[in-house]
């Protein structure tokens, strides 16, 4: 016998199933735009997050990279015009150190302005090594000005140089200059005019330099020895190791970082020495980022992206509950449990400038809980239903606030949770349509 769905003559259209289905997902397209607009004003906190964090920086100093000692000499090229006059052309011969080796502290800093933070740091640089005997050269120019030679350290930026610099020519202490004489490689640093006794070039030039820095976010250095050594140390437990080289060797643990480099001159493309803007020392930095985990802003921005799935499965929870129990739930009751849930995503944005994200989500998921709960209970008459609510949604946040702590496994977990989601809501819809074929003909 054949199983129909029994329909009466005083059925309207308005009452039909798929009028209400209908009626229940447009209303969930409407809800896209209280919901698009919680996420515009998220972006808008965390873009004024970024812009105190560029304000910060342009006072503190930004991000750091660190290129030298590089020994610089002018060389001249002679040529004869038509007039038989001379003609003098100055260019610059660029020598990289022999041996470069930089040992680093990083002690990093959380600076507030109002509810807003950014992370900081102070680095105490140590950076020793060596020029090879210039006697090696072989220079392609006309004359070589000994007398005219410096050496520069080039740094991103000056703002954050802290104190007194220490820099040690063959253990001579030289006063550093601000700036840089030749721009070639770098614009900005500082320099030591460091002239050069002919007989003498067949030695090699020593080094040592302590510097203290101060930054943001990032430091950087240019492996620019034949043989660079770069060791860091620092408090930080969440570095990100960034550039063409990551540490030969790195320790990672709830008291902070320590990362060694090892490089060579055949793993960059220039050579030791060069004249002119052959070259550039810019392609093969190194360094780490003092990396902030995924911040409150991007974690609700996140969670506002999950924001139609919850609402899309707390609505057709509702709609089931009134086909199936034969429930009358109006259009407006619907669009205030939806409104409920579009504020959630507000409410924890706005709590987590305050608590973290964690105890924001926590009682920003708590309130809505309630709330739908007893609002549910209020609409259905009915404990047991609106307990069936409460657990949906509690199911539905957690699943949630798991789902924001993966990165690599989110897509994974967020597939299979729908699938479960699914698979749940099309073992409901059976109960519909057992409910409304009870009457056989």
């Amino acid at each position: 016998m054949e199983v129909k769905l029994k329909t009466t003559g005083t059925e309207q259209w308005y009452q039909t199933i798929t009028f209400k289905l209908v009626t229940v997902g447009l209303l969930i397209l409407i809800l896209l735009i209280p919901l698009s607009m919680v996420k515009s004003v998220i972006r808008e906190r965390e873009q004024t997050d970024q812009q105190v964090e560029t304000e910060i920086m342009e006072q503190w100093g930004g991000p750091q990279i660190i290129s030298g000692p590089i020994l610089h000499l002018p060389v001249y090229y002679y040529t004869q015009d038509k007039n038989g006059h001379i003609k003098k052309t100055k260019k610059w011969l660029h020598i990289m150190p022999d041996d470069l080796n930089t040992e680093g502290y990083i002690e990093p800093h959380k600076r507030h302005r109002g509810i807003y933070e950014t992370v900081i740091f102070n680095s105490q640089l140590s950076i020793n090594g060596n020029f090879d005997s210039l006697n090696k050269l072989t220079i392609d120019a006309d004359e070589v000005d000994w007398n005219k030679g410096f050496i520069s350290l080039a740094i991103t930026d000056n703002r954050g140089i802290k104190g007194k610099v220490d820099f040690k020519i063959n253990n001579q202490l030289f006063e550093p200059e601000a700036g840089l004489i030749s721009t070639d490689l770098a614009t900005s640093g500082m320099s030591v005019k460091y002239p050069i006794d002919p007989q003498l070039i067949s030695e090699k030039i020593n080094f040592n330099i302590t510097i203290d820095i101060s930054g943001a976010k990032a430091i950087s250095f240019n492996p620019i020895g034949k043989k660079t050594n770069i060791n860091l140390v620092s408090s930080w437990k969440d570095p990100s190791f960034n550039g063409s080289f990551l540490p030969t060797k790195s320790q990672i643990s709830d008291k902070g970082f320590e990362a060694n480099w090892t490089i060579t001159h055949l793993n960059r493309n220039f050579p030791q020495y060069w004249i002119g803007t052959k070259h550039s020392i810019n392609e093969n930095q190194l360094g780490v980022e003092l990396y902030v985990p995924v911040n409150h802003y991007q974690k609700s921005l996140r969670s506002a992206k999950y924001g139609i799935l919850i609402i899309c499965l707390t609505l057709l929870v509702f709609l089931f509950i009134e086909l199936v129990k034969k429930k009358t739930i109006q259009l407006l009751q619907y669009m205030l449990v939806g409104l409920a849930l579009v504020l959630f995503f507000s409410i924890l944005t706005a709590l987590s400038e305050f608590l973290g994200f964690a105890w924001a989500y926590l009682a920003a998921s708590a309130s809505i809980i309630l709330m739908v709960t007893l609002y549910s209970y209020g609409v259905l008459k009915d404990k047991a239903q609106a307990l069936w609510v409460a657990a949906l949604l509690i199911v539905l946040y957690t699943f949630l606030f798991v789902l924001l702590q993966l990165n690599d496994f989110a897509f994974l977990a967020g597939n299979i949770g729908l699938f479960v989601a699914l698979a749940f809501i099309m073992k409901a819809s059976t109960k519909i349509k057992s409910t409304n074929s009870s009457q056989l003909n």
